[in-house]
């Protein structure tokens, strides 16, 4: 055939092109484990690393925004919303059955709303699933400072950054949409991290914040994110 052949992606392929706007083959990337219970991952999410002690530590988890308001008016996939207040001194809180699989015993948990400071309740020592049909017991070592209203958005994530920047570091860019189920028979997902290297189309980035920026030495010039 004569003349130049077009810049033809098939099938997940065509997912990069929608993402990059410089070479993918260039892009710095590794393979990465996301945590289980997500659901559907987009591509261009921004990801970050559980630190727990214990628990799912390593597994990737998505990146928790700290400029977005604590409300449910954005797309906020890290976060597991309470389904009953929180009182002070508290180390037993309520979160919804399905999203309860997402934690696991050991897991590191954080809580947080729109009217309170981000706490760090410790490991997690018991999740309970049985008791209630509708929504899981879950036990933390340490007890709450503040109070969390379900009112005010109040959530959980798991620790996966620094107290400053809300428990939260963005380690990367979801490249491709993953599957990582929801509720007891999810399993996770294996997918690929963008590291750096790259030019993406910033429209198609989900929960990135300039803190993420910062997190990855990125930058933004009109409608595309570069990632030194």
């Amino acid at each position: 055939m004569a003349g130049d052949i077009p810049y033809v992606q098939h099938g997940m392929q065509e997912d990069l092109k929608a993402l990059y706007y410089s070479d993918p083959n260039a892009a710095l990337k590794v393979p990465v484990t996301l945590a289980a219970g997500y659901g559907v991952i987009r591509k261009g999410t921004a990801l970050a690393k559980n630190l727990s002690a214990s628990g799912n530590a390593g597994l990737l988890v998505p990146y928790n925004p700290t400029t977005f308001a604590a409300s449910g008016s954005a797309w906020e996939p890290g976060r597991i919303y309470l389904v009953a207040d929180l009182g002070s001194s508290a180390n037993v809180l309520y979160v919804g059955l399905e999203d309860s699989y997402r934690l696991i015993v050991g897991d590191d948990l954080i809580v947080n709303d729109n009217d309170s400071s981000a706490e760090n309740l410790g490991a997690i020592t018991a999740i309970d699933r049985t008791t209630y049909s509708h929504m899981a017991k879950v036990t933390t070592t340490t007890t709450t400072s503040g109070t969390f209203g379900t009112s005010a958005y109040a959530h959980v994530l798991v620790e996966a950054g620094t107290s400053g920047n809300n428990y939260s570091d963005c380690v990367g860019i979801l490249e491709k949409t993953v599957d990582t189920g929801v509720g007891s028979k999810a399993k996770g997902a294996v997918a690929t991290l963008i590291l750096g290297n790259c030019v993406l189309y910033y429209g198609m980035l989900t929960n990135m914040d300039s803190a993420a920026q910062t997190d990855l030495s990125a930058a933004t010039f009109g409608q595309y994110l570069y990632i030194r």
